[in-house]
């Protein structure tokens, strides 16, 4: 019985499929909008594993996020140099999380 994705996958993952001995059905995603929408799911989808990644896949699931987060922002026509200015700008106006402060409550 065959297993529905309708996923985005890396681009090697049809051939490493077949090699296996498996078949699969594709499509490329041709419209821009799909597209990102698709990539904004499989970010979520990465952060859901590295949410529960032991130590030894911390790793491999970060550098999956990387991946995500470099076409996305390849998609949008951003640059790394862009994305890192904004991050800067948002650490000096918001601090970073190397204090490691857990907001518990606020009081009106």
């Amino acid at each position: 019985m065959p297993t529905e994705y309708m996923k985005l996958v890396r681009d090697r993952i049809p051939a490493i499929i077949q090699q296996n001995g498996s078949t699969c059905e594709t499509v490329v995603i041709a419209d821009d909008n799909e597209y990102q929408q698709a990539l904004r799911e499989k970010l979520i989808e990465e952060a859901c594993e590295l949410a529960v990644a032991t130590s030894e896949q911390m790793l491999i699931e970060m550098a999956d996020i990387y991946e995500v987060l470099d076409a996305l922002i390849s998609s949008y026509g951003l640059s790394p140099e862009t994305i890192r200015r904004v991050q800067a700008q948002r650490r000096s106006e918001r601090g970073s999380f190397n204090q490691r402060i857990r907001l518990l409550r606020t009081n009106p």
